[in-house]
């Protein structure tokens, strides 16, 4: 099944700003940012044309602020949530954010890795969202907190040892990775597994390495074919 492209709109004031949010978000698998605005007015008008599925916003900004802009786009009842990227520190205006509904709150500087732990953990919240039906009240407190602690599944034993992960490791990724292995009838290798969660090799092979080394997932050696042996992922299934 093809993925959900997740489309993004950027509501930042700086052109540098604006340029550097654009290359990470679209960094990320699954995500295309499909408008630009420089100010909260803008930004508003141009959610209402392009109905996106997320807002990238900053909170200060000409015109209209972010904290004006996000309370004027649940005003007009758009259908969109919002990550606020923003120098603005002080508490009542992440209060104000967080009160009209922005999913997450990333102060500058940042790094890439942590907007991307951030569009992984909201795609995997409109992965939850969008299966229909009831929800249990695990399923909430894993909506509300981001928990990913106790998913359903077998995918779920890697999880659970997500309380002392290794610098570097974020839950979200280990569980999606932990999850599609569980879902192969056959072993998978670094690169195949990049390829489907939508991360870099590299990362990829460091959170299957930690997989092999907490005893959830097995490591097999393929000789076959001209070169250098390949690294083979299997998920342990526990009865």
């Amino acid at each position: 099944m093809k993925e959900e492209v997740i489309r993004v709109v950027v509501i930042e004031d700086d052109p540098m700003v604006q340029e550097i949010n654009t290359q990470f978000i679209e960094r990320v698998a699954g995500y295309q940012v499909v408008g630009v605005a420089g100010n909260g007015a803008e930004g508003v008008r141009l959610v209402g044309e392009l109905s996106p599925d997320l807002v990238v916003m900053d909170v200060f900004m000409p015109v209209q602020d972010g904290l004006k802009a996000l309370a004027q786009l649940r005003v007009n009842n758009e259908a969109v949530d919002v990550i606020v990227i923003t120098a603005a520190k002080d508490k009542p205006t992440i209060q104000a954010m967080l009160r009209n509904g922005a999913v997450d709150y990333i102060i500058k500087p940042f790094q890439f890795e942590r907007i991307r732990q951030s569009l992984e953990s909201y795609r995997q919240y409109r992965l939850q969202l969008g299966q229909g039906g009831f929800a249990s009240q695990e399923e909430v407190d894993r909506l509300l907190f981001r928990k990913t602690s106790e998913p359903a599944g077998r995918a779920g034993d890697a999880a659970r040892e997500t309380e002392a992960l290794p610098k570097g490791l974020h839950a979200v990724t280990l569980d999606q990775i932990a999850r599609q292995l569980a879902e192969e009838s056959q072993s998978l290798s670094a690169e195949e597994v990049a390829e489907r969660v939508g991360i870099a090799r590299v990362t990829a092979r460091r959170y299957l390495d930690y997989l092999v080394k907490v005893g959830q997932v097995r490591l097999d050696v393929s000789y076959g074919g001209i070169g250098r042996p390949t690294n083979r992922y299997m998920r342990v299934h526990k009865s």
